[in-house]
């Protein structure tokens, strides 16, 4: 056969370009700069973006969307831009090399103010927020609060701080002293600012009108506390509360008052005196208007909550060193009473939240009263902006079941006129209950099934029953109540809801009880899941309106948009390649879409589409468009095999770019439950307790993502009948050397890892990331971040057990990778952080003495004072480099670390 020039061309290209990838290094990793906090311009004109590496300094990158114009703002982050196009604001970060020569006094962000007109940027040092007028025509920025005025230290934690009161389209600029909180009125009239300062003589709520730029008192006191500024959106009116304070600069209760801009009247709605003796308005609060300005949402505490942060001045009686009660008072011990609703340790990380919590109110504007919602048996509200009813709920009857079976609420109908509740769902532990917009209706799931409750006849009918398909997780593998899937949101006014199967997505009628399955069901027949996308953030619709669906093909992995009615049935493609599409955002004022594209090997660049139906689209953002010529980057793809039970299971592979099919290569195996929708993930080079696949594969690796399918009762086991088959499918496809198999996973897979390799002595190296190795032992631990048992992890959720350790001990035993540590022959690296709060580090101790014990090759990494993935950047890029140095002695040969053959001596700190 004779090639032609052409081919020969190709060949020398193609191989010269192989030729020149390199490694991806563990700098290279750290220099990786990533796309964060993308927004787009309300007419969509423009684009701003973070570059940001792992480590280092970044910038605010600003994007014309169909000029050659580009900005830069060096350090800049989270950009925002003006409504009207003229600015963008973004903060400015302290240099990384700032911030770690600094020892105490660490130096605070700045703030730029970036001209799109001529590129010019402004930068203003040390602001702690800002905030924008909707027109885009004024800006308040606010500064930190300085330790130190003028020459004395101030023990008012509440002072306010500087502010700057900025017309952007003159630039001239009101500089306001010691404000305490900003806001503007949605319709760019009116800015509103709170006062107190060193005299407090000054504190006041104050207003400026845009217009005419005069300024206006709406009340002031000499040491009072104005806080909660909240505008209505209709309305030029703004609520707040108003409190004062002491000599101690402690604060009193509070009252509740609003002012109107058209006639300067100011009304207080509640005083401090008008709440029952065991409920106070404090300055703790939120404050919403209803969409119709009808109604105010406000909230009070429980006085015994708030006795406790009062001052308690100490008695001046002498000390009598044998008094027992003087002496005992000072102890310190927890009490733990079998019958106390929460365990001590989830009562005491629950504590300040709800110390702090408040209880719903609301006050009538129209009729000037006001009805208490919430209470100590029903402390839940959720505010809706219908005029008759809330929805409350409760988890009070429940809380001891948290130890061992999850949570569970009952929720309430709420009148908005009296207060009286009535429960319409009761034990429900998957979702919430929802009230429809024009608050008819409670939807909520429960059972596997969809339920609706009338508001007017008080009777609940199943919506889904009847239905062939099912409305519940088909993949649930839990011991717990099966979820369902959502919904997808309301068609005219909540007379239907869109609600979710694993596929297709379904208009139910609320009134009728009909359906229709607005997708036809292609959805189900291709595999495809369809879910629907709002473009303005609200999900109601009319009826045969269009709808906006995100698509995921669960077969092939690959991610598309389509398009659907409300009322009628099919889907259209609008977009759909064997890539991933995120949607970012709509503009607000445009039918410009903001979406990112990627794969594996494509970095998710911001495109921008000229509307939803993605006929005409433009890359804006071009990072890492030479990623493979840069680096062996690798490619992805899919494969498929049977477990060891017969089931389907499907498994990504990452070859190298120069991959030979007449070499084997070393496997890094790295899983955790379903991965393959990472098939066309661009897996973004960070330094943290994950491998880097582009690290391992440009380094001569393949790397193997496979999904786990699981059983009640025998997690462990189903692990291993998963994965094991998958690896001897890479061998058979002549992939895998079968003498380099690696595998590495971190919590629930760090316990899998454990456990797998008491199993089966097919792999070579093995890095167990924070496992669980003793389920005997880690039932009635403690999850310390949450302070939660965990009981209910074992017997309902992740770890699967389905039973209580005194129910079903075998099940514990079979399951822990200790009783069965002498079985271990596969080399293992296990890290943990000694302060997670997830799974106790003594089970890391308990897998590494078991393993000692039987002189097995284990190294322990112990990392100190960190929690369940490590946060500290030296013990990252140390673990990242151990990780990799572990893999590379044990699959490839390559180094004699001397702390994988000899350990390391401790030296003291």
């Amino acid at each position: 056969m004779k090639l032609s020039s052409f081919s020969l061309l190709f060949i020398f290209f193609f191989s010269t370009s192989l030729a020149s990838q390199s490694v991806l290094t563990f700098e290279d990793v750290m220099k990786f700069e990533d796309i964060n906090s993308p927004v787009i311009s309300s007419k969509g004109n423009w684009i701003a973006y973070g570059v940001w590496p792992d480590r280092g300094d970044g910038k605010v990158v600003v994007q014309h969307t169909s000029k050659k114009k580009e900005y830069e703002i060096d350090l800049g982050a989270n950009p925002s831009i003006t409504f009207d196009e003229n600015w963008v604001i973004a903060y400015r970060n302290v240099p990384l090399v700032d911030q770690i020569k600094a020892k105490k006094d660490k130096p605070r962000r700045g703030l730029a103010l970036l001209n799109l007109a001529n590129g010019e940027a402004e930068i203003m040092d040390s602001v702690s927020t800002y905030s924008l007028s909707n027109n885009g025509k004024w800006l308040a920025v606010k500064r930190y609060q300085s330790k130190e005025i003028g020459d004395l230290k101030h023990k008012n934690k509440k002072l306010g701080t500087e502010v700057f009161l900025i017309n952007l389209e003159t630039t001239d600029r009101t500089e306001l002293s010691f404000v305490t909180e900003i806001s503007f009125d949605s319709l760019s009239n009116h800015f509103a600012y709170s006062v107190i300062d060193t005299s407090g003589k000054e504190n006041g709520l104050y207003v400026y009108s845009l217009d005419d730029f005069e300024k206006g008192t709406i009340s002031n006191s000499e040491n009072g506390y104005y806080s909660n500024l909240t505008w209505d959106t209709k309305q030029p009116r703004i609520a707040f509360t108003k409190a004062s304070l002491d000599t101690s600069f402690i604060e009193s209760d509070a009252s509740l008052h609003l002012w109107n801009a058209n006639g300067n009247d100011l009304r207080t709605l509640v005083t401090a005196d008008e709440t029952d003796e065991d409920w106070a308005l404090r300055s703790n609060n939120r404050l919403t208007f209803t969409h119709d300005g009808g109604r105010l949402f406000f909230g009070l505490m429980p006085q015994a909550m708030v006795d406790l942060d009062a001052k308690k001045e100490k008695d001046d009686e002498e000390i009598d060193i044998y008094a027992i009660d003087q002496i005992v008072g000072d102890r310190g011990m927890d009490l733990w009473h079998g019958d106390d609703p929460r365990i001590k340790t989830h009562e005491k990380v629950t504590f300040t939240s709800r110390k702090n919590r408040t209880y719903t109110a609301v006050y009538h504007l129209e009729r000037d009263e006001w009805v208490q919602l919430a209470d100590m048996e029903m402390p839940f509200i959720q505010i809706y902006h219908n005029d008759k009813y809330v929805l409350g709920n409760t988890d009070e009857p429940y809380l001891r079941d948290i130890t061992h079976e999850g949570f569970f609420r009952d929720w309430y109908l709420v009148n908005l006129e009296n207060g009286e509740r009535t429960k319409v769902a009761e034990r429900i532990s998957n979702g919430s209950a929802m009230l429809t917009p024009k608050g008819h209706r409670v939807l909520y799931y429960h059972e596997k099934n969809w339920h609706v409750y009338d508001v007017d006849t008080g009777e609940t009918r199943n919506l889904t029953f009847g239905i062939d398909v099912p409305f519940y997780n088909e993949d649930h593998d839990y011991p717990s109540q099966v979820p369902g899937y959502g919904i997808g949101g309301w068609v005219d006014g909540g007379d239907a809801a869109l609600i979710y199967d694993k596929y297709d997505v379904w208009q139910l009628s609320l009134i009728r009880g009909s359906w229709r399955n607005i997708t036809d069901g292609e959805g189900r027949a291709e595999k495809r899941i369809f879910r629907v996308r709002s473009l303005d953030d609200d999900n109601r619709y009319r009826n045969n309106e269009d709808l906006f669906l995100t698509s995921y093909h669960d077969m092939n992995k690959n991610f598309g948009f389509y398009t659907a009615k409300t009322g009628k049935e099919g889907v259209k493609r609008l977009l759909e390649e064997d890539k991933k599409f995120t949607f970012v955002e709509k503009a607000d004022d445009s039918k410009k879409i903001l979406f990112k594209r990627e794969a594996y090997d494509e970095f998710p660049n911001l495109w921008v589409a000229e509307d939803w139906r993605f006929k005409k689209n433009k890359q804006i953002s071009k990072l890492h468009m030479d990623l493979k010529e840069k680096w062996n980057w690798g490619s992805a793809e899919l494969i498929d095999w049977l477990s060891l039970d017969g089931k389907f299971i499907q498994g990504v592979v990452i070859k190298p770019d120069n991959y030979d099919p007449d070499k084997r290569y070393p496997v890094m195996t790295y899983y955790y439950r379903f991965f393959t929708n990472r098939l066309h993930d661009f897996n973004e080079p960070k330094t943290n307790h994950r491998p880097v696949f582009a690290q391992y594969v440009s380094d001569d690796y393949v790397v193997f993502l496979p999904d786990i399918r699981f059983e009640i009762g025998r997690p462990g086991f189903a692990a291993t009948k998963s994965l094991v088959p998958g690896i001897q499918k890479l061998i058979e496809m002549g992939i895998a050397d079968e003498e380099k198999l690696g595998l590495h996973g971190h919590s629930w897979s760090g316990y899998q890892t454990a456990f797998i390799v008491t199993q089966t002595d097919i792999f070579d190296a093995a890095v167990s990331g924070a496992p669980v190795s003793n389920m005997t032992s880690a039932y009635s631990g403690i999850r310390w971040a949450s302070g939660l048992a965990r009981q209910f992890q074992y017997e309902k959720t992740q770890s699967r057990i389905g039973e209580s350790l005194i129910g079903a001990p075998e099940k514990y035993i079979e399951n822990s990778p200790v009783f069965f540590a002498d079985k271990i022959t596969t080399p293992m690296l296990i890290q943990h952080g000694d302060a997670d709060g997830a799974v106790p580090w003594y089970q890391s101790i308990e897998l590494y003495l078991a393993m000692r014990r039987y002189n097995k090759d284990v190294v322990f990494l112990q990392y100190h004072d960190e929690p369940h993935h490590l946060q500290k950047f030296p013990n990252k890029l140390d673990y990242a480099i151990r990780m990799k140095e572990y893999f590379d002695y044990y699959l490839k040969g390559v180094g004699e670390p001397d702390w994988i053959i000899n350990g390391e001596v401790y030296l003291g700190k």
